[in-house]
């Protein structure tokens, strides 16, 4: 429910809560002023305590008492709901009932208290809506009327012409402040609309996402479901505005918004998350379901003609998905968040125009480890995590070293084992940076001799790490040595030539193009054809130069599937 539904909820209690202990409070004057001269008019209760009438007043304030507890335990604040049901019908008859018999016993038709069943006609319509609120107001009124003709036998009832206008007063102040509510309502509903909704793209905005989310987590969690989630990012888009305008760029973020809405299930939740970036939440739904929707908007949106896109460097417009699902590959919902931009960061590394589940190397890790080493597994990943809190390039930097050597695996037609070595190696080999500092990790400019020093530490810091796990005894290398260079300069062991593990030679090579090509606090990246050009001049120098060709076929066959514009 959301922070604004339950502040409200709250206020409408108080307000309520206010309105009935006025309501006991003038009850309780009743039983004081009627109640101990009728019990005493009873011979059985004067024969048992006689003129005490401080033990009648001690016997109405009882009562009074429990008539409170009553009513107040009735109504609990963290239950107000405005649906009449079956419990509600029983606290009207109740307090109606109650009303009734202190008419009675304060006069029947000359008692000067109808005028209590506005207390429960106005909590009825605040908290009901106009049709209970003049549905209650014409059974008071009813109840009235007969209480009139129970009243006197015969002549004329001098208070049946009041008792009318009272019926009267009932029906509209229910009708006027049921309407009232209505309008509330309908402004309440049309405010949160508008809150909710982003204007542009006409679906969800970023806020109502973030609430929803954290509800269907819960859903998910009582009814034991699974619940899916795409990220999805329009491809080029700034390529678009920047040629066409804002403008153009809008109409075209419309355009998705209805592309989406016509392409999901009823119950699915569309949101734009930011920018060019959407989010959709899919109840009860599977990884599997997951990617099959993913698949379908991207097929939509690739076969919907956007003026312009001619011009895009794929020629149209396009969209990539990244896909996450809870609790399958997520704990928690900032996990679910994180692991389906990182799939959306796959996909767009991929050349975009595709749809990628999130895929964890560590996941992979865990099934071929002994079960006592699970624990440090999974420190490892909150190792990672707080890397990457520190030095977001760190995550993305890794996530490509990763993919590149997979690709360079595959060229290099490596055994089962040795990928898997070279896998897992390339996704930790960055792990030692844990103990460096977030100031020396993204400092602009060029660091000192010091700071220089405390970077060099953090393969031997890595290894150190995954030491102890023998199933990891194959990756240590690849950790320790991957700052080695080929003529022997590298650190920490200045290992030259064949001296360097096969594997650690592919993972630098991987390594240093990455970082080439990416922006790093302290340079700007490089095209595909400077860093290409820089691998070559450092053959021999920094690099095993087979490797370097190799690199580079590598990148030449696989040129069209990765995004190295």
């Amino acid at each position: 429910m959301m922070q604004i539904d339950i502040n409200r909820k709250q206020k409408l209690y108080d307000m309520l809560s206010v309105l009935k202990l006025i309501s006991l409070l003038i009850c309780g004057i009743v039983i004081f002023t009627q109640f101990p001269e009728n019990l005493y008019m009873m011979s059985w209760v004067s024969n048992t305590i006689g003129n005490n009438i401080v033990a009648l007043n001690f016997i109405g304030f009882g009562i009074f008492v429990l008539i409170c507890e009553g009513w107040l335990h009735s109504f609990k604040k963290d239950q107000i709901e405005q649906v009449y049901n079956i419990s509600s019908l029983i606290e009207s008859v109740v307090f109606m009932a109650i009303y009734t018999g202190l008419i009675c016993i304060s006069g029947f038709h000359e008692s000067q208290y109808k005028f209590l069943y506005l207390f429960i006609i106005i909590a009825n319509t605040i908290q009901y809506g106009f049709n209970t609120g003049i549905t209650t107001a014409v059974i008071s009124s009813v109840a009235i009327l007969i209480i009139d003709l129970l009243g006197y036998k015969t002549g004329v009832n001098k208070y049946f012409e009041a008792d009318l206008v009272l019926s009267g007063v009932f029906v509209i102040m229910a009708w006027l402040l049921g309407y009232y509510v209505k309008l509330e309502n309908q402004h309440r509903e049309n405010t949160l609309h508008l809150a909710n909704i982003d204007e542009l793209t006409g679906v969800y905005n970023h806020r109502y996402f973030q609430n929803s989310l954290s509800e269907h987590i819960h859903e998910a969690d009582k009814s034991n479901k699974v619940l899916g989630l795409l990220f999805i990012d329009i491809d080029h888009f700034k390529y678009y505005n920047d040629l066409y305008g804002h403008s153009a760029g809008d109409v075209v973020l419309n355009k998705f918004g209805e592309i989406f809405k016509k392409n999901v299930r009823e119950n699915d939740v569309i949101a734009r998350y930011g920018g060019e970036e959407f989010a959709i939440i899919l109840p009860d739904t599977c990884e599997e379901e997951a990617v099959e929707i993913g698949n379908r908007l991207r097929d939509a949106v690739e076969n919907t003609h956007f003026e312009g896109e001619e011009n895009q460097p794929n020629g149209n417009l396009t969209i990539s998905i990244g896909v996450s699902c809870y609790p399958i590959k997520a704990k928690n919902k900032k996990e679910l968040i994180n692991t389906a931009d990182d799939a959306l960061y796959r996909a767009k590394f991929f050349n975009k125009n595709r749809v990628e589940s999130y895929y964890s190397v560590l996941e992979e890790l865990k099934e071929d480890i002994d079960e006592k080493h699970i624990d440090l597994i999974s420190s490892i990943k909150t190792l990672i995590s707080v890397i990457n809190a520190k030095d977001r390039y760190t995550y993305a930097h890794t996530d490509r070293v990763v993919i590149y050597c997979e690709l360079m695996a595959n060229h290099l037609n490596l055994s089962d084992n040795d990928r898997k070595t070279l896998r897992y190696g390339a996704y930790l080999h960055d792990i030692g940076k844990i103990q460096i500092s977030k100031d020396v990790l993204n400092k602009i400019g060029v660091l000192t001799d010091e700071e220089w020093n405390l970077l060099k530490t953090h393969p031997e810091n890595g290894a150190q790490i995954v030491r102890t796990v023998t199933a990891l005894s194959e990756v240590l290398p690849l950790i320790l040595h991957h700052h080695e260079w080929y003529d022997g300069t590298g650190y920490p062991k200045g290992l030259m030539g064949d001296e360097i593990p096969y594997l650690v030679r592919i993972l630098s090579v991987a390594d240093s193009f990455d970082a080439m090509t990416s922006n790093r606090p302290y340079h700007k990246r490089k095209t595909y054809e400077q860093a290409v050009e820089e691998l070559i001049t450092c053959s021999s120098s920094q690099f095993d130069p087979d490797m370097v060709q190799e690199f580079i076929r590598m990148l030449s066959n696989n040129r069209n599937m990765l995004d190295l514009n």
